[in-house]
């Protein structure tokens, strides 16, 4: 008698794994053409260039967002390493544009050359976070000057934003609370200093080395098993979409387990709630 072949199920693990890594892929992409459609908006603004130049540069930013939007597929840089002053050359590459064609002055202080080299997943998720950060920052009225400094103490690739605007920008900006959230996604930490007349700062740490053990406080806290799989997929980065999809549920009752976990653990944000998670 014929028998079926034996199944092989996902384990859980790596179907979260999956719902996360779809989960930054999408914030990765919003973030790059978020610029690229800035740097559009600067060429096509700008009272410097001719129209057959801003043209011919117009063609060219569309044709590299292009090539990067084909090439999100491309997993080697979450396997591989980075040394950390070519990672921020390439954020210099990302945000040349903005410089060039839109009045907005970025001053880069760069890491020392012989810094530890990033894991790729950090790396990318730098100059990403920096991306979202710079273009938070000139969303604030009076933005003339960014300066973006990178360095790293061997554990940690430490960042430094600051502008020279009036100094409003809150942790409760819309903008600030998406970056919390892709800090959180590689197990970061994002402070957001304004000073009233001098301008606002963001501090982002980024370890290195990401914890293996992401819920060590999680049974202090008396959580089901499934406020447990919820959580873990809110520390992953995981939306409330993903969450849903891979745990068989709507996406109602991911908002409650939500609303509870912020309760019983005593958080206000899912970055925050991810945070404490590990």
């Amino acid at each position: 008698m014929n028998s079926a072949p034996p199944t092989h199920p996902i384990e859980p693990w790596d179907s979260r794994s999956a719902a996360a890594e779809r989960a930054r892929v999408i914030a990765d992409l919003t973030d790059a053409q978020a610029t690229t459609l800035e740097s559009l908006l600067a060429v096509l603004r700008s009272s410097s260039t001719s129209d057959a130049s801003a043209r011919q540069t117009a063609i060219d930013l569309a044709a590299k967002a292009m090539v990067q939007l084909r090439a999100v597929s491309d997993r080697d840089r979450s396997l591989s390493e980075e040394p950390v002053a070519r990672a921020f050359e390439r954020l210099r590459d990302d945000l040349r544009p903005l410089v060039r064609f839109g009045g907005l002055d970025v001053q880069f202080i760069e890491p020392p050359v012989n810094g530890r080299a990033l894991p790729g997943e950090v790396a990318h998720a730098a100059r990403a976070i920096v991306r979202g950060a710079v273009l938070a920052l000139v969303e604030q009225p009076g933005v003339t000057r960014v300066r973006v400094h990178w360095d790293c103490d061997g554990s940690n690739l430490l960042i430094h934003i600051r502008d020279d605007g009036a100094g409003e920008l809150t942790p409760d900006s819309p903008s600030v609370s998406r970056l919390a959230s892709r800090v959180a996604d590689v197990f970061g930490s994002l402070r957001v200093e304004a000073t009233t007349g001098w301008g606002s700062e963001m501090a982002v740490t980024l370890p290195l080395d990401v914890p293996l053990a992401p819920l060590t406080a999680a049974a202090a806290w008396g959580l089901s098993p499934r406020e447990k799989g919820v959580l873990e997929l809110v520390a992953s980065g995981a939306r409330n979409r993903a969450i849903a999809e891979t745990l068989s549920i709507s996406e109602n009752t991911v908002k409650f387990h939500v609303a509870n976990l912020l309760r019983k653990v005593g958080a206000s944000t899912r970055a925050e709630l991810a945070a404490l998670s590990r």
